[in-house]
């Protein structure tokens, strides 16, 4: 079976369990890292999710799927935050991220640039504007102008968020 299928069986029994439990199922991502496959599960809430959350939603997916048993192969099942750097994949994650510090690659370039890091100003279902930093000289002899970029979801390879240095 395809690990995309998998993944989407593994939603579809996550999710459940992740609104039940008040917090919010962000991605769900099966790999494999050497010789061990792995199945990654990240959730959230506002103010981050703890140890108690993650061993929750562990203990009842882990049940899940052994009665369900979608995946031929043996793994390791993680439940964990996404981290500060949590992925945007969904239109739902990028309109919760606006106001936010994002970086978004894209398949294609966009005046020649093909990653773009700044603040998401805005997103209206089917493109992002961003504010990025455009370094070099302004006016004033030296400093950093911000540029305005809009950018279609369509052309998006990949996006998370990000620390700003």
């Amino acid at each position: 079976m395809p690990k995309e299928r998998i993944q989407d069986i593994v939603e579809q029994l996550a999710r459940p369990i992740v609104d039940a439990a008040g917090l919010e199922l962000v991605d769900v991502e099966f790999k494999k890292e050497g010789a061990t496959w792995y199945l990654r599960v990240f959730i959230d809430k506002p103010g981050g999710v703890d140890i108690d959350d993650c061993s929750q939603v562990s203990e009842r997916l882990s049940e899940r799927l052994d009665e369900v048993d979608p995946i031929p192969m043996s793994y390791v099942l993680e439940v964990s935050s996404p981290g500060a750097e949590r992925p945007l994949k969904k239109p739902s994650d990028f309109a919760w991220a606006v106001g936010r510090y994002v970086r978004v690659s894209l398949y294609e370039p966009i005046d020649g640039q093909k990653v773009f890091e700044g603040t998401l100003d805005a997103f209206d279902g089917e493109r992002l504007t961003m504010a990025c930093a455009a370094h070099g000289k302004g006016k004033s002899g030296q400093g950093v102008a911000i540029r305005r970029i809009d950018i279609p979801l369509a052309k998006v390879a990949s996006a998370r968020l990000a620390i700003a240095w």
